[in-house]
C-alpha cells in the first residue's frame, strides 16, 4: 500500500534490489517519499480554519497529506469561504498531469458535475472522492482547473537526464537550470526523499528522484505563472508548497513581487516543527490511521 507522509508525498519502502520497481513507482506517482511515522488511530474531526478577511494573495498554495480526510475537509472549507466571499482564482491541481490540460478543459466545459469530470480525466493514482468537493466548487463558480503535474514521460526523462531535460531552452535559461541546483535545496530534498523511503533507497536512485521532485515544482511554478494576471490556488502535497524548497521558492526566484501565501496541512507533532520557515501557516491534523510502510524492511 502506498501511503503519504506529513510532506504530502507518496511512495513505498524500497529494498536495495528493487531499483527497477522503485523507478516504476516513481513514474506512476506524482511525488515520492513515505510518511515518517504512522498515526495510531483514525483522524478526528476538527473545525475548519476560520474565515479570513484579509485580501487574498495572488498565489495561494494549499498543501495536503494525500490520504488525510480531515485535511481535505479543512482545506476545502478554507477555499470555499474565500470563493463565496467573491474570490475567483484558477485552481491548479497536482492531481492532473499537465499534458492532459486540453482534455481537462473539455471535461470542465462539458460536464454538469464533478463525478463526470472524474470519469473523463481521473486516473487510478488518487482517491478522487477526496477531491470531488474542490472540483464541484470549480464547476459551480466557473473557476478554471489547471493541470500542473509532471507527466510520466517527462519524469522518466528527468530521472535519466536531469532537471533541465523536460524544459525548452528558454525555460532552462529563465530558471537557470544550466547551473547546479542550490546546495541547500538539493540537500533538503534529498533528506526528505531518503528518510521517506525508510533510509533504504538505493544510492543510485537518489539524485534522479530529487531531480524529478524539483522538476515537478518548477513545472507547477511555470504553469501558475501562465495563469497571471488571474489569481491562482495550488492544490498539492505539503512538500510542493514548502517555501524553502518547493513551488514558492521557484516562483519567488523568478517573480519576487508576486504575493504568495503557503499553508501546510500537517499531521500530529510535525505540525509545529514544519511550520517554522516552511509555510506561512500550518494546520495541525490528527494522524490518519494507516499501516507502517517501513515495517517490511525494518531489521528483525
Amino acid at each position: 500500500m502506498i501511503t503519504p507522509n506529513s510532506t504530502g508525498r507518496r511512495a513505498v519502502p524500497v529494498r536495495a534490489g528493487m531499483l527497477a520497481a522503485a523507478l516504476a513507482l516513481l513514474l506512476a506517482t506524482s511525488a515520492c517519499g513515505v510518511f515518517k511515522s504512522a498515526g495510531a488511530g483514525a483522524a478526528k474531526t476538527a473545525a475548519a480554519p476560520a474565515a479570513t478577511t484579509a485580501a487574498p494573495p495572488q498565489v495561494l498554495l494549499l498543501g495536503e497529506v494525500h490520504d488525510n480526510a480531515q485535511g481535505h475537509r479543512q482545506r476545502y472549507e478554507l477555499l470555499r469561504q474565500r470563493v463565496e466571499a467573491g474570490w475567483r482564482p484558477a485552481i491548479a491541481m497536482e492531481q492532473f498531469d499537465r499534458e492532459r490540460q486540453e482534455l481537462l478543459s473539455k471535461a470542465q466545459a462539458g460536464c454538469l458535475d464533478a463525478d463526470c469530470v472524474i470519469r473523463v480525466i481521473g486516473g487510478p493514482r488518487w482517491d478522487w472522492q477526496q477531491y470531488r468537493p474542490l472540483i464541484e466548487l470549480a464547476l459551480q463558480y466557473q473557476l478554471p482547473l489547471v493541470a500542473v503535474n509532471l507527466s510520466r514521460a517527462d519524469a522518466s526523462r528527468v530521472v535519466r537526464d536531469g532537471v533541465a531535460s523536460s524544459f525548452n531552452p528558454q525555460v532552462v535559461a529563465e530558471y537557470r537550470l544550466g547551473e547546479p541546483l542550490p546546495a541547500a535545496l538539493r540537500a533538503a530534498q534529498q533528506e526528505e526523499i531518503v528518510a521517506g523511503h525508510c533510509n533504504m533507497l538505493p544510492e543510485a536512485m537518489v539524485g534522479g528522484m530529487v531531480d524529478a521532485q524539483v522538476a515537478r515544482d518548477i513545472w507547477m511554478a511555470k504553469l501558475i505563472r501562465a495563469q497571471r494576471p488571474r489569481d491562482v490556488v495550488l492544490i498539492a502535497g505539503n512538500g510542493h508548497v514548502r517555501k524553502d524548497v518547493g513551488v514558492p521558492y521557484w516562483l519567488d526566484r523568478i517573480e519576487p513581487k508576486l504575493t504568495l501565501r503557503s499553508e501546510g496541512f500537517v499531521e500530529g507533532k510535525d505540525g509545529g516543527r514544519e511550520a517554522a520557515g516552511r509555510y506561512d501557516a500550518s494546520h495541525a491534523l490528527a494522524p490518519q490511521g494507516r499501516p507502517d510502510p517501513c515495517a517490511a524492511v525494518k531489521p528483525k
